[in-house]
């Protein structure tokens, strides 16, 4: 395994993590759970993603139970949760969003769901346009001098929101957001590629991406409609299905066609390349997968080996074939 520096700070993330949403708890349960824990932390894989509402809380549970089964050593792995929607299924509205209240509930909810004394990364999950953004960076401070979380960050945070956070937090002396976890893949760069840029450089941010394959679209298995089996095929994950075949046509089905022959041509599975592609951004501290098997996870970890060998010739020939992103 790969291990990358989560931006300007000192841990230590595994290059390809392992999330749980819509798969743990729905499509996969507590059995499975451990197999695909048990064989990604073997392959030195060190940070477990979740949040409060994945599954109205049934994902931390089934990944705390997990983990307590495991009994994985505590300093070993990274596990994080995030806040903004809730877990309830219809919350009331001292039960979502990133004011005081809900993110001190949402952390004590998570820590008893996981079974953990402490995150290690927490998320504020969207921005919060009825909380003030400073409001947001005095409970998040709070929560990492008591002790029970050790890094902030966001998720799918405008560059404009998390640079007025981390100016907030630096006025004040408080703990600023360390890392960012947006979408990133060969059908979205332009947020991170081009949005977060002086973010980077300028308050050391973090990336912990998710979505690599764009919900499976780049490994081709939509190109002639949705399995039965799929995820998309599952019941109430109907938003998603619209979502990911809506962005497959406004994206063009060519785009994602260029892209299956050019992994036919290099002779390597789309899943993999596509993988192997975000872990070539410096900026990506970790890739997020999403699997239901084992066989699956295993295919995913491979792309690792792939990227070691990728050239930045290769990159750029990928990359162009599919769309190159621009700031026009």
């Amino acid at each position: 395994m790969l291990y990358r520096r989560m931006g300007r700070s000192g841990l230590q993330l595994s290059a390809l993590s392992l999330g749980s949403w819509v798969t743990f708890g729905r499509q996969v349960g507590r059995g499975d759970a451990r197999s695909l824990i048990a064989a990604a932390f073997d392959a030195g894989v060190n940070f477990f993603d979740n949040a409060e509402v994945y599954g109205h809380g049934e994902s931390e549970r089934v990944m705390g139970d997990v983990l307590a089964d495991l009994r994985l050593p505590r300093d070993a792995y990274c596990v994080s949760s995030k806040v903004f929607f809730g877990s309830a299924e219809s919350p009331r509205p001292t039960q979502r969003g990133l004011s005081r209240k809900h993110v001190a509930d949402a952390c004590h909810a998570a820590l008893r769901r996981l079974r953990v004394d402490y995150l290690d990364l927490f998320f504020a999950h969207r921005a919060d346009p009825e909380t003030p953004v400073e409001e947001t960076v005095l409970a998040m401070d709070l929560l990492v001098r008591q002790g029970k979380v050790l890094y902030w960050g966001t998720s799918e945070w405008p560059a404009h929101t998390i640079e007025a956070a981390c100016r907030f937090a630096g006025k004040h002396g408080l703990i600023a957001p360390s890392v960012e976890q947006p979408q990133y893949n060969l059908l979205h760069r332009s947020r991170v590629e081009l949005e977060y840029a002086p973010l980077y450089a300028e308050f050391g941010l973090g990336t912990t991406t998710w979505s690599p394959l764009a919900s499976g679209l780049l490994t081709g298995k939509y190109q002639d409609g949705i399995a039965a089996d799929s995820r998309l095929a599952q019941s109430g994950l109907e938003w998603l299905r619209d979502a990911v075949i809506g962005e497959g046509e406004r994206s063009g089905p060519q785009r994602v066609a260029r892209f299956v022959e050019q992994a036919r041509v290099a002779g390597v599975a789309p899943a993999q390349l596509a993988i192997a592609w975000c872990l070539c951004n410096p900026h990506v501290s970790t890739v997020i997968l999403g699997a239901t098997r084992i066989a699956q996870l295993q295919e995913n970890l491979d792309a690792l080996a792939l990227f070691e060998r990728m050239d930045r010739a290769e990159i750029e020939r990928i990359g162009a074939a599919v769309e190159p992103v621009t700031s026009g």
